[in-house]
């Protein structure tokens, strides 16, 4: 699985304090996600990092 940040991040840092592993925030003040693919040992907590992103600005694909 990976997973993508897009435009609509406002920067709540949900994702990186849910998932660390996999999402930081940026110097501009929005997340980031890892290049790669997602470890599956932190696969679940990146699903839950998209599913309660406020903006869906997390996309994961298999």
């Amino acid at each position: 699985m990976r997973c993508h940040v897009n435009e609509n991040c406002i920067g709540c840092g949900l994702c990186a304090s849910t998932c660390p592993e996999v999402f930081t925030l940026t110097d501009a003040g929005v997340a980031r996600a890892q290049e790669g693919e997602v470890s599956a040992s932190v696969e679940a907590q990146a699903r839950e990092a998209a599913e309660n992103c406020p903006v869906q600005a997390i996309e994961c694909e298999e």
